[in-house]
């Protein structure tokens, strides 16, 4: 029974993908919205159905549908894994992902190809399903693989923007970069361990066989960290997230807030057995993510794109998971995954509502005053800017101050710089709500003539992500933690220790909650007492103009790799290739020309033919004396 059930949390999404893609136009659009959903709920109930009986026996489900490859002692099963951490991200993946499609039936029922968005959808739950449940590394690469391909489908939607197209290609090629880290990172563990089954792997590993392979298994988690951050945007490949915004807003709720982005804090947790063995890595890996979470927080605080703010803020949080994995404490950052993926889909799917209502504006300079007619979407909205500014009671007060409070404890130069992005994220979080929903409305008369609060279809997933977003730092509480009692069996032992809460972690507690006040204060009194508005693209001068164009991050990519292949593809394509050209079609003219020669002795001249024919004879006979 388990299997079958497997085999429908997996499929079902699949089937609701291959419905869309035949018979979605014919269809309707009501039908492609209510399939696609449905077979998201679907998932999601089965994947409940597996957390509570897992949560009851504690004993992962190995299911192996059938032997894949098999080299002599090396050998793959396609299978699944369902145990602790991987019924976590289905959880939210399916859940989210269902409240998601709810929402798209509502947002994109004027798109004309709305079959063709909610087939892209379901085939990326499909993908992220398969990631999440692979028994192995294998089996993890196809979702890997799949999900980047969905990726830019979606963010390349509406492909008659050519703007769009690049950002979608722009995504696609600097995920294949850290793609080609995760391969590498996958051929020196099949190496070095004779197999990649997750469970396999974490005995052998735990058994103590591979302490005198140190230098390769340190290779192994460089290659295998570098696939997760061209995934979850890291420091240097993040600059393709911002980018992807260009999809339509379900897609950056979606992909780009609780599910793809995750997934290389899902596969470093996996592995965290792997990574245990290589400090070094696990080192690089918290500075990356402490350097990315403050380079990003820097960059949102002049955006003026609602969508681009929150991108960055994306990558910021994405930095702070990274910083909790690289000092080991990977309870901390599954739960951070767990709030992000709350409120930053409610971020994401507030400004999609905003937009909504001002007919595709994503300007906060042209927006104002909303908050009194869009009363359900401004108070979902602030719930979830007050829960990733870490503002108490919300859910992610509890996730960042547990990672604040781990870097403090093992490095405090890392602690100063998770502080500082953090009370950076609360300004720019609330001057976003600020400019958005206060004060007088600055758009068109039209815009402020049609202002309305959304339908119900795209309300009801914000009011469900609020009150997510709200109480979902209860399930790890200080001294607590229904969330590192469960992973218990997934994590290394030493971290499931009780933590005593004295005078340093409450001082500690205290200084993250002011850092957030400040930060929010900062945003009151520039936007609301001074009633302060961005200045125009044309105005912003000095380091904001740096920040504004993100450190010239992409102009110096453009410079040191775009151009330099450009003018290569160039020289070969106007030089070498005409030069093999030439080359070729010499051989070709001289055939011609033997051809044509030859040609000439075809004159119909009988006396010529047996002159030739006399000819060959004695050259043969002449050939058969000689051989002897």
């Amino acid at each position: 029974m388990d299997t079958s059930l497997a085999l429908v949390l997996v499929a079902a999404p699949f089937l609701g993908f291959l419905f869309n893609v035949f018979l979605g136009k014919k269809a309707g659009k009501s039908i492609v919205g209510i399939v696609g959903t449905l077979s998201v709920v679907v998932s999601f109930a089965v994947t409940l159905y597996f957390f509570m009986q897992i949560n009851q026996t504690g004993q992962p489900i190995a299911i192996n549908l059938f032997e894949w490859i098999s080299l002599k002692s090396f050998k793959i099963n396609f299978g699944f894994l369902l145990d602790q951490l991987s019924l976590l991200w289905l959880l939210f993946v399916t859940g989210i992902g269902a409240l998601i499609h709810m929402y798209s039936i509502s947002y994109m029922h004027d798109d004309e190809k709305m079959h063709s968005f909610f087939a892209y959808l379901n085939l990326f739950i499909f993908f992220m399903i398969t990631l999440v449940m692979g028994s192995n590394l294998l089996v993890m690469f196809i979702g890997w693989e799949g999900v980047g391909l969905c990726s830019y489908l979606l963010i390349g939607f509406w492909y008659k923007n050519q703007d769009f197209n690049d950002a979608a290609k722009k995504a696609f090629i600097m995920n294949r970069i850290g793609d080609l880290g995760f391969l590498i990172g996958i051929f020196i563990v099949g190496y070095l361990f004779s197999t990649l089954d997750f469970m396999e792997l974490k005995e052998t590993i735990l058994g103590g066989t591979s302490r005198g392979n140190t230098v390769w298994i340190a290779l192994a988690a460089l290659a295998l960290f570098i696939g997760a951050s061209g995934k979850s945007a890291q420091i240097p490949l993040y600059t393709w997230l911002p980018d992807a915004m260009a999809g339509p807003t379900p897609v950056s709720a979606l992909i780009h807030a609780a599910t793809m982005v995750t997934a290389g804090i899902f596969m470093i947790t996996r592995l965290n057995f792997l990574f245990e063995l290589a400090p070094q890595i696990q080192n690089i890996i918290a500075i990356v993510g402490a350097v990315t979470a403050l380079v990003a927080a820097t960059i949102g605080l002049v955006q003026n794109d609602i969508k681009k703010v929150l991108a960055y803020s994306t990558v910021s949080q994405l930095g702070l998971m990274f910083l909790a994995l690289g000092l080991g404490a990977y309870e901390v950052a599954v739960f951070h995954v767990i709030t992000h993926a709350f409120f930053k889909a409610c971020l994401f799917l507030g400004s999609g509502s905003v937009i909504h209502a001002l007919y595709g504006e994503q300007d906060m300079r042209r927006m104002g005053g909303l908050k009194n007619v869009m009363k359900i979407t401004f108070i979902t909205f602030l719930i979830a800017s007050l829960a990733i500014s870490g503002i108490p009671p919300f859910s992610g007060f509890f996730s960042k101050d547990e990672i604040l409070l781990v870097a403090f404890e093992h490095n405090k130069v890392l602690w100063v710089i998770a502080s500082i992005a953090s009370i950076m994220t609360a300004f720019y979080m609330f001057r976003l709500l600020y400019l958005t929903f206060f004060k007088e409305f600055r758009g068109t008369e039209e815009q402020k003539h049609h202002l309305h609060e959304s339908p119900g279809l795209i309300t009801f997933p914000l009011i469900v992500l609020a009150i997510l977003a709200a109480v979902g730092g209860l399930i790890s509480l200080p001294g607590n933690s229904w969330l590192n009692h469960y992973l218990a069996p997934i994590l290394p032992e030493e971290i499931h220790e009780a933590h005593a809460f004295g005078t340093t972690e409450y001082m500690l507690m205290a200084i993250a909650v002011v850092g957030g006040l400040l930060g929010i204060g900062i945003a009151y009194t520039k936007y609301i007492k001074q009633a302060q508005v961005p200045n125009e693209d044309s105005e912003i001068t000095g380091f904001s103009k740096v920040l504004y164009n993100k450190y010239y991050v992409d102009e110096a990519y453009e410079f040191l790799f775009v151009k330099p292949v450009n003018a290569l593809s160039r020289f070969f394509r106007d030089y070498v290739e005409t030069a093999l050209s030439a080359f070729v079609f010499g051989f070709a003219k001289v055939t011609n020309a033997i051809g044509t020669q030859g040609k000439t002795l075809q004159s119909g001249n009988i006396g010529l033919y047996l002159f030739a024919f006399v000819l060959g004879v004695c050259a043969i006979l002449t050939c058969l004396f000689i051989a002897q």
